[in-house]
């Protein structure tokens, strides 16, 4: 017998949980790729994702993942021996880098390590010593989800103007758009990359790159960029199959459409609220657990944690078959602790992911709690008590 039967949750840090209205407008015949009403909600759907992204300049829409937005913006203003600069707080950071270094890029990486944002003041003191600005760009993760380490992007723009050097700043959103407060013009960001898995609360698929007209003239300036990757004819289509350079992501549009109309009535500075306050609940949890026994939220520093994901320390011997009895007698499916291997724990054992992005409430999170603590309870891993007494005082205090 297993408890796990039933509606199943799965909270790992995306594909996040896909809200009902989505799936319904997903799940229609084909529509037609060349006139009507797709067209017409295709267009629509540009300045709403403006509005989530903080930007009033350009979007370009992929099919793709996440990794996919990676390349598309690196091959517009990237070219090959052109030198970028990484800096890293977790496994995607260096991920982002190796896919400069794959198209040819000079990548130099700052490993902030995985347990720390990244320091805007050791970037820019990098900065400042390159005096020939032979640095091209800055890739830097706003949320990196293997880590849960959240970057202040705005103190990272301030400190770049500050040595004036003339570095593109790029920074990778796909954990963290419409999770955690981003806002791309405010906030000084020439080039935005996200994804529709997260916080869009779209199944993967759809991938974007916003950027700004200084973006926009580096683009100008290269001398070959892929034709597909192109973002000019996708963020100024003459004719719509410009959009997509050939067949739309048909029903992945529909369910944004309804995902962004979810974000739209709910009000996004209140979705990031919701965020934050499901967020402390977590870190509540977890504080009360860490008092009595070897759990460890990853972050220490409240500042640096994310809204959208919590990476979590339990002692190598206790990560992996947590997460399976939680999945296989309980029906919570939580994250691997993805890239946080070490050498006393090669395969990251110790280490697992709450993913609380999109479409999730107090009682979710609340359920996922109680799931995690009596896990440790049925497995024998010490854990401090009070934990969802923990969390529920969160909410109390509003």
């Amino acid at each position: 017998m297993t408890l796990a039967n039933g509606q199943t949750y799965l909270a790992i840090p995306g594909p996040s949980v896909m809200p009902e209205a989505v799936l319904r407008a997903m799940h229609r015949s084909a529509p037609n790729i060349y006139e009507g009403e797709l067209i017409d909600m295709t267009y629509g759907l540009l300045p709403d994702l403006k509005m989530v992204a903080g930007t009033a300049h350009n979007v370009a829409i992929y099919l793709g993942n996440g990794h996919a937005a990676w390349e598309a913006a690196l091959a517009n203003v990237i070219a090959p021996g052109d030198k970028v600069l990484v800096p890293a707080a977790g496994r995607f950071g260096h991920g982002w880098g190796e896919m400069a270094t794959g198209l040819g890029a000079d990548t130099e990486v700052i490993d902030f390590g995985r347990s720390s944002p990244i320091d805007p003041v050791r970037v820019a003191d990098r900065l400042a010593a390159d005096k020939d600005h032979s640095i091209k760009a800055v890739l830097a993760v706003h949320v990196d989800t293997s880590s849960s380490a959240k970057s202040d992007i705005a103190a990272l723009r301030a400190a770049m103007d500050a040595v004036g050097h003339p570095a593109l700043l790029m920074v990778d959103c796909i954990a963290s758009l419409g999770c955690d407060q981003f806002e791309m013009d405010a906030w000084g960001v020439d080039v935005m990359v996200a994804a529709c898995q997260k916080g869009l609360m779209v199944p993967p698929g759809m991938a974007f790159v916003f950027f700004n007209e200084k973006a926009a003239g580096v683009r100008s300036d290269m001398a070959r960029v892929s034709r597909y990757w192109d973002w000019q004819p996708r963020a100024n289509p003459e004719l719509y199959y410009e959009l997509f350079c050939g067949t739309a992501p048909t029903h992945h549009l529909y369910g944004l459409r309804a995902a962004l109309d979810m974000i739209k009535d709910e009000g996004l500075e209140a979705v990031w609220a919701r965020h934050e306050m499901l967020a402390r609940m977590i870190w509540a949890a977890g504080d009360a657990w860490a008092t009595g026994g070897p759990f460890e939220l990853n972050m220490s520093d409240v500042a640096a944690r994310s809204h959208a994901v919590t990476a979590l320390r339990i002692g190598k011997e206790n990560g992996t078959r947590l997460r399976r009895w939680c999945q296989d007698q309980a029906g919570l499916t939580l994250g691997i602790g993805l890239g946080m291997s070490t050498e006393e724990d090669p395969k990251g054992d110790g280490f697992f992911r709450f993913g609380h992005m999109g479409h999730v409430n107090a009682q979710m999170v609340l359920g996922l709690l109680a799931t995690v603590q009596t896990g440790m309870r049925v497995l024998d891993i010490p854990h401090g008590a009070g934990a969802l007494e923990a969390a529920a005082d969160v909410i109390a205090a509003g």
